[in-house]
């Protein structure tokens, strides 16, 4: 009320400023702190808030100009090897894509810093380990072995780095200021400056576009450094510009302003789309029993569920409000009654994907993909459980609050889960190379390109074997073959002198004897 009326006097900057003296003399009074930058932001929101253009446009150019070098394919790729025999190469993916967050988020934390507080230290402290995941993922995606499992951990690696890159974000911008109004004043920005760069490259898109039709008209054809230049190049200048016009370099995120502009219209559109989407998920439910193998056979079913899982914990932040005096009572009621709903229904929809997920990793085997999407779809379901807990547990008055901690707190087991699985899949589904060092070129040439488990079969004997740890096991008969869950389609045809030279190991099952002379 004081506020308001310093306002209405013409001396709203002032009271700001007396409330930043107070608070420089109690900076601990997280209450305080917490009008403090609301209200200084609040007095001078008349004033329209300028860009540090001066450190956004630099970097801009710069982190452009960085893009559309590794977007170079044919000099900056990664190639997928076979560790025993190096000449042969299979598919290969543009380092761009690899590098493609973290390059961003190293210019945008260097806008931040160098229009914020110049914290370089800290800059350096949150992008220093970013480079280094990068460095790792090229070091140990060999490691993976197999073709189809390395090809997986670069695919998870690069939304791994997606999520570290805006973890990093997150730290710089969080490192004084962690509590939940902040983490979750953070995810609301990041929302908006998804929105703002998707805008932002729409626009270059339909510039190129024009651009490139007029040169067509003209019987005109830019070289491939042309555009790369312009969709490449356009990437990292659209990554900086975005941040420029959304963040306030300097500002902790409970700071930040995100009642006007994009912010504002973003958390309008996600309202307005929350009936929209339950009513999808209600009819989508209603066909899921005509339906209901669907996701246990079709993995781009399954695919589409994890997706459908994230899209919703976005649109519960931005649905939420981060004041209560943004929505009247009826309104926050109803907004109450549509989260509840909707967390309930994604939760069902969450659940029947983690058994759909768990019943083809049984019926066939563990993959990295499947380890990370269980992780992924287990965190999602839990921060969706806890929500509807902490929903029942509050009082009517304290729902709000609730709601923004459990959406809050998923930032870290997010940031965790990609760090853990970016580290770990290599070594979770390496191949011990002296274990096949001495085998026949053809069997190692099998396990380069087969996961586990890996059968042998000459066509012209009836024997099938199991390749484990270099050696091969007789697998005795049929009834056996099936009782180990082994797949006919695994079994891989070789020459019987290739399969000979092979050392023999137990049989399966160990008391099985030898196998019949060939």
């Amino acid at each position: 009320m004081a506020y308001h009326e310093a306002v209405a006097r013409g001396e709203g900057e002032a009271f700001a400023d007396a409330l930043h003296a107070e608070h420089a003399v109690a900076g601990d009074n997280q209450l305080l702190a917490a009008w403090h930058y609301r209200l200084r932001h609040a007095a001078a929101g008349a004033q329209r808030r300028s860009v540090a253009w001066a450190w956004a446009v630099p970097l801009a150019l710069a982190a452009g100009f960085v893009f559309w070098l590794v977007s170079d394919d044919e000099r900056f790729k990664i190639a997928i090897t076979n560790p025993f025999d190096a000449s042969t190469r299979t598919a290969s993916t543009p380092l761009f894509v690899l590098l493609g967050a973290p390059l961003a988020a190293i210019a945008i934390v260097a806008f931040l810093s160098g229009a914020g507080e110049r914290r370089w230290r800290r800059a350096l402290a949150v992008t220093a380990p970013l480079a280094g995941a990068v460095l790792y993922v090229l070091w140990a995606y060999p490691q993976v072995g197999t073709r189809v499992y390395q090809d997986q951990y670069i695919g998870v690696s690069t939304l791994s780095l997606l999520l570290l890159s805006w973890a990093a974000i997150g730290a710089f911008a969080l490192k004084d200021a962690r509590g939940v109004d902040d983490r979750f004043a953070f995810l609301l920005k990041s929302l908006e400056y998804v929105v703002v760069a998707g805008l932002c490259g729409i626009i270059v898109a339909l510039f190129t576009g024009l651009t490139f039709g007029l040169f067509d008209a003209m019987d005109l054809f830019p070289s491939n450094e042309i555009q790369r230049l312009f969709y490449a190049g356009g990437a990292g200048f659209v990554a900086v510009l975005a941040a420029a016009l959304t963040i306030e370099p300097g500002v902790p995120p409970r700071g930040q302003r995100l009642d006007a502009g994009p912010g504002r219209l973003v958390t309008l559109f996600l309202r307005l789309l929350l009936p929209i989407t339950l009513l999808v998920l209600v009819v989508f439910l209603g066909f899921l029993p005509a339906n209901a193998r669907a996701p246990f056979e079709n993995r781009d079913v399954l695919v589409a569920f994890n997706a459908m899982l994230f899209a919703v914990m976005a649109l519960l932040i931005g649905v939420t409000p981060r004041d209560a005096a943004d929505l009247d009572a009826r309104q926050r009621t109803w907004l109450r009654r549509g989260v509840i709903a909707l967390a309930t229904l994604a939760l069902v929809v969450g659940l029947y994907a983690l058994a759909a997920i768990g019943y083809r990793t049984v019926q066939d085997r563990l993959t990295p993909n499947r380890l990370v999407f269980l992780g992924w779809t287990t965190i999602n379901l839990a921060l969706l459980a806890r929500l509807l807990w902490l929903q029942r547990c509050a009082e009517a008055d304290a729902w709000l609050p609730a709601l923004r901690r459990a959406l809050a707190d998923g930032l870290a087991p997010y940031a965790l889960w990609a760090a853990l699985t970016l580290l770990a899949l290599p070594w979770l589904f390496g191949i011990d190379e002296a274990e096949v060092a001495d085998l026949p070129p053809q069997i190692q040439r099998v396990v380069f390109e087969r996961p586990a488990p890996i059968l042998l079969k000459c066509p012209s004997r009836p024997e099938v074997y199991l390749l484990d740890a270099g050696r091969k096991r007789w697998i005795v008969d049929i009834p056996t073959f099936q009782a180990e869950g082994f797949d006919w389609s695994d079994v891989k045809l070789e020459a019987c002198a290739v399969i000979d030279a092979v050392p023999d190991g137990r049989p399966i099952p160990p008391d099985a004897g030898f196998p019949p002379a060939p």
